[in-house]
């Protein structure tokens, strides 16, 4: 079982970054101050930098002062924030949830599966299939209204490790309404790349936690 890592010298390197890139802020103002200086000792003395001018070119290197030190609090605020979600994350492990996917989760003889409809249907249709794609039953659930929803395919005498999955065919009158399938399953491990939580479930592998729909 993985769990995400969490580095003991964050802190030395962030306190690293920061002094950086406060070093190279102050560098930053030293050389827009030299150069004001030398414009204003070069200035032609019949046509000098009037207050007007001077003022804009300070308020400038204020301004990019400020959106540097506003993007470096930004991205801490990030970081943080990440580090709750593996915290929070953690305390998934060994939870069920439900994720889109086809895979049927059969139990103490009893196939269990969901879907999302886009739109209302007058007749959903829930197509058991086998490993190979054969079809072995098909549960005729009637008319759904739009939304999630959960069925129940009686499985008594299935194999849970024969890989069976389904199919949901839905319609209004002759048109097709798209339909989501969702699955059960469990998360195993959490992992933080970059700036994205990832959930590694038992079946369905690395899932970003925004695609779960629900836990149980």
């Amino acid at each position: 079982m993985a769990f995400a890592s969490i580095d003991p010298l964050a802190g030395s390197d962030t306190a690293s970054a920061a002094a950086t890139a406060k070093k190279s802020e102050a560098g930053s103002e030293d050389r827009f101050l030299k150069l004001l200086v030398a414009q204003m000792q070069n200035q032609d003395p019949l046509n000098p930098l009037d207050n007007a001018q001077v003022t804009s070119q300070m308020a400038q290197i204020n301004t990019v002062n400020g959106v540097e030190k506003l993007n470096r609090t930004v991205q801490g605020l990030n970081t943080q924030f990440i580090q709750m979600q593996s915290l929070q994350g953690a305390a998934l492990v060994g939870r069920d949830v439900v994720v889109p996917g086809d895979r049927l989760s059969v139990a103490n003889d009893v196939g269990q599966g969901g879907f999302e409809l886009a739109g209302d249907a007058q007749a959903v249709n829930v197509e058991v299939l086998n490993a190979g794609g054969g079809l072995v039953d098909t549960l005729k659930l009637g008319p759904q209204a739009a939304g999630r929803h959960n069925f129940d395919w009686p499985a008594k005498g299935a194999n849970p490790q024969a890989g069976l999955h389904f199919r949901v065919v839905a319609t209004n009158a002759a048109a097709a309404v798209p339909a989501t399938a969702l699955m059960h399953d469990k998360v195993a491990a959490v992992n933080t790349g970059g700036d994205t939580l990832t959930l590694e479930l038992q079946h369905a592998g690395s899932v970003p936690y925004a695609s779960i729909k629900s836990f149980n």
